[in-house]
Order: C-alpha cells, then structure tokens, then sequence
C-alpha cells in the first residue's frame, strides 16, 4: 500500500533479498540463465518503483543504495574464504590454502594463495575452490583491505568485484 521508497526497498531487503541469499556460498549458480534468473527479481523490483521505469539497471541500484546480487555473492564467498585462511572457522585452513599466513597484515599474493585442485569434470568448476580460488588469486592486494574481517569486506568496493561479475551491470 504504501509508495514510501525507503519502506519498499527494506522490504525487499528483509523479505526478498534475504532468501535469494540464503546459503549462497553453498548454492551459488554459475550458469549465465541462472545468474540472470536470479538477478532478474532485483531488476524487476526496482523497474517498478516509481520513476524508475526509465533508468537502466545500474542507475537504478544507485538511486535505491543497493548491489546486484551476484556481487554481494561473490562478497559473501570471499568473506568466508577469508575466515577460512585465518582460522576463524573451526574448518580445516589446508582444505583451501596452499600457504596461509600467520597474521593477516602479512598478506600478499605470493603467501596466501587459495588452493585449485586439478579437474577434467566442468561439474566441479563451481565447487568453492575452484570459485573463490580463481577470484581470491586475482585480488589486486594494493586496493583489498587484509588486516581485519571489519576492514576487509569494506575494501571488496564495486569496482574491484565488477571485473569478477559474469553479468555487466555498469
């Protein structure tokens, strides 16, 4: 009933967002029709918000304050990976790290690399491993934030997970 833009987008924060996100680092989809299937209730959401019809979908998620939903994805995994490597988990670090550092202001490329075991099945391609490995291993460490859980996720901004995305949202 209400065309309050702020109470719609919590809304779908609290009742839609929230189950599309449910266990994403579990299920994460990794074919495209499934990664746009599932963008495509953000897009719709926000297509119908008042004077909204006519921005494309970047613009949209701009005005609202909000992230596409494979970016927050790609978040949460490398969130975890994180908590993982530093031993913030009660899951064996050796499982996904080849090195893994001592404290994390000694992170750097060379010293925390995320373990890829070799595969010919495409089915395991989209195992976390594989999944995060391929992004963590590519992280710039001159813009990403390693000292402290707090800071690291604030430093994954748009702009360094963007170029990870399968969908161009910009």
């Amino acid at each position: 009933m209400s065309r309050d833009l702020s109470s719609l987008v919590r809304a779908f924060i609290v009742y839609v967002r929230s189950i599309s996100e449910y266990c994403s680092v579990v299920w994460n989809p990794f074919l495209l029709k499934d990664v746009t299937a599932l963008e495509k209730v953000q897009r719709r959401f926000t297509k119908r918000l008042r004077g909204m019809n006519k921005l494309t979908y970047h613009q949209r998620l701009v005005k609202v304050g909000l992230e596409s939903l494979e970016l927050r994805r790609i978040r949460a995994d490398l969130v975890l990976a994180y908590k993982i490597i530093f031993g913030l988990t009660d899951l064996n670090t050796e499982d996904i790290s080849r090195y893994a550092p001592i404290t994390p202001d000694v992170v750097t490329a060379t010293n925390c690399t995320v373990y890829m075991p070799y595969s010919k099945s495409t089915a395991r391609y989209n195992y976390f491993n594989h999944r995060v490995g391929r992004i963590w291993n590519a992280l710039p460490c001159d813009e990403v934030d390693f000292s402290s859980l707090r800071r690291f996720p604030n430093s994954l901004t748009v702009q360094v997970l963007v170029r990870y995305c399968s969908l161009n949202f910009i």
